[in-house]
């Protein structure tokens, strides 16, 4: 099974990184690039433990339905978002958040497979696993963008503990 490991310093509290991580307004904007677009389960706001979500969004060229739910959830250390339904045989993404003085290290652990077997494999190999990296860094960078320029607040609605 494919595994993709993205590290991220972000100049910003914990907590903020991760409720943005979490904030599907920001999943959506961070998405532009495939028109994603939710069209099921929690619409709008900060997911929570046993939320579900669907989305629709095009990749290669052809639209596809993704849904998605937080399976596990430690506020605001760790969670893990399974894929219920959708293109692959099985997705799994745990996001990880650790203080370190003033910035966060945001770590996301994507493992994947598609369908088809060995083809499903190779396809993996070849091209998938490099797709991936490159769409899940750029969300990454939103979620750095929005936390460090203090735009977070145009997406984050409930109060936090940072002013």
């Amino acid at each position: 099974m494919p595994k993709i490991e993205i590290v991220t310093t972000i100049n910003a509290p914990q907590q903020i990184c991760f409720q943005l991580a979490l904030s599907v307004d920001l999943h959506t904007i961070s998405t532009r690039q495939t028109q994603e677009e939710i069209v099921a389960g929690v619409r709008t706001g900060i997911l929570q433990l046993g939320d579900s979500v669907t989305f629709r969004a095009r990749h290669f060229g052809i639209w596809q339905t993704l849904s998605s739910k937080i399976t596990e959830f430690k506020a605001p250390i760790y969670f893990c978002d399974v894929m219920q339904k959708g293109a692959f045989k099985s997705m799994r993404h745990e996001h990880y958040f650790q203080p370190s003085g003033a910035v966060t290290i945001m770590r996301d652990v994507f493992e994947f497979e598609s369908p088809l077997g060995h083809l499903g494999k190779l396809v993996d190999a070849l091209i998938l696993k490099r797709y991936l990296r490159k769409f899940l860094r750029e969300r990454c960078n939103v979620v750095k963008q929005y936390a460090e320029s203090g735009a977070w607040r145009e997406v984050l609605s409930v109060p936090t503990s940072v002013s």
